[in-house]
């Protein structure tokens, strides 16, 4: 095996400028297809990133004034919801996994000390930051069960919110903030990303004590869904809109008076437009990676051509076709996988340094973030790219293997 090897880096050395060309040209390929890999995964991050901090299969349900008659009802009639139909569809729709109410009020004055400021407040149960899974909480904690049941006078606020209070980087977690003229005392400081950071404008507060203060008794704003795993979340979000027309005495084909968003439908178009681009990406990589295993396959008919008489004096002494076609693979496979692996190293290595670069400048791009490469995907690429520059080899050594001693020694 040893001996094997010091053969294979003397006949590289002896043909120095043609394998630097030969492992430039995979080197290229693999390195280009990382740099390529990393870009789509960047901009896929930086489009999920816009999403916000809710998950991707969450329905919204919100309502308007009709605008056909039905039932002898007529148009422009207001559509309130209520916890009622948040019951109703918890009992009548299968595969509910969440259903949580919001209520809303913009431009509530939110008073601590000398300082305020004029902010939306929003009524919402625990459930609520359920479907909000990933919103972090920088201190404090989310709103609990029994801060609902007992219509507490608690507030989890938003970053811009604390920081227009309290100042930067300061907890106010158990100081007492006025809501509407209320007091009530903090218990989380949350940062949601989403609408590009102005969710962080808000104030949460248990929904029971929303309803207390604003005197809006059942009434809802929006109903939060989000179905169980493995249900269609279309077919669902469907039945909901048909049970809560029946409901409220809608005509099915009134889209105004009761609307809804899905955020399944964007994510479905990102997905479908990511895959396309990642398709496009592994067959220009791939393209430009076959180009330089194209020219490890010519180089090896090159090299089998040159040392025809060594192969046939080989073969005289007693060299098995095995051991030819092994030798000459070994070749190939060598600059193939010396040359991919600095290409993948190269290549990752670019793309964390770009990656630690736009984390060191604070950069926010909307549309790329944290480039990266997956790791079973980089090694999967090396793999492929071995047994190819294998394949490569492999019919110049089979030719190699079958030339007759004889006819070796009189090539020129």
């Amino acid at each position: 095996m040893f001996d094997g090897l010091q053969e294979i880096l003397y006949t590289l050395r002896q043909n120095k400028l043609r394998t630097l060309l030969t492992a430039f040209g995979v080197f290229w390929g693999i390195f280009m297809l990382i740099l390529l890999l990393g870009a789509g995964r960047g901009m896929q991050n930086g489009v999920y990133d816009g999403f916000g901090s809710d998950v991707l299969d969450f329905i919204v349900v919100y309502t308007g004034t009709t605008s056909i008659a039905h039932n002898g009802r007529g148009v422009g009639r207001q559509i309130e919801l209520t916890t009622e139909d948040i019951a109703a569809i918890q009992q009548k729709i299968p595969g509910v996994r969440i259903a949580a109410a919001e209520s809303q009020r913009g431009g509530i004055s939110i008073i601590y000390e000398k300082k305020n400021g004029s902010f939306g407040v929003h009524g919402v149960p625990d459930d609520f930051f359920k479907i909000k899974e990933s919103v972090p909480f920088n201190f404090g904690r989310k709103i609990n069960p029994l801060d609902d049941q007992q219509m507490r006078k608690i507030a989890v606020i938003g970053t811009v919110v604390s920081e227009r209070l309290f100042g930067k980087d300061i907890d106010p977690v158990g100081k007492d903030i006025r809501v509407n003229g209320v007091v009530m005392k903090v218990v989380g400081v949350f940062y949601d990303k989403g609408n590009r950071g102005q969710d962080s404008e808000r104030v949460y507060i248990p929904q029971t004590t929303f309803q207390k203060l604003f005197g809006t008794s059942d009434k809802i704003g929006s109903i939060w869904l989000r179905p169980q795993a493995g249900v269609d979340g279309f077919k669902f979000e469907e039945s909901v809109m048909q049970l809560l027309r029946q409901r409220h005495q809608v005509s099915p084909e009134d889209k105004r008076a009761i609307r809804s968003f899905n955020m399944a439908e964007p994510a479905k178009m990102v997905n479908g437009l990511f895959l396309a681009i990642n398709a496009f990406i592994w067959f220009v990589g791939l393209g430009t990676l076959m180009a330089g295993i194209v020219g490890v396959s010519n180089i090896m008919i090159i090299t089998v051509k040159e040392r025809t008489r060594e192969i046939g004096i080989r073969k005289a002494l007693g060299a098995t076709p095995f051991g030819i076609v092994t030798t000459l693979l070994m070749e190939s496979i060598l600059v193939t996988a010396i040359a991919g692996y600095a290409g993948l190293v190269l290549g990752v290595g670019l793309l964390e340094l770009v990656s630690f670069g736009l984390r060191s400048a604070g950069a926010n791009l909307p549309f790329f973030q944290n480039p990266e490469v997956n790791f079973q995907v980089a090694i999967t690429a090396i793999i492929l790219l071995v047994l190819v520059g294998a394949l490569a080899g492999l019919v110049p050594a089979l030719k190699a293997a079958r030339i007759a001693p004889i006819e070796a020694m009189r090539a020129d």
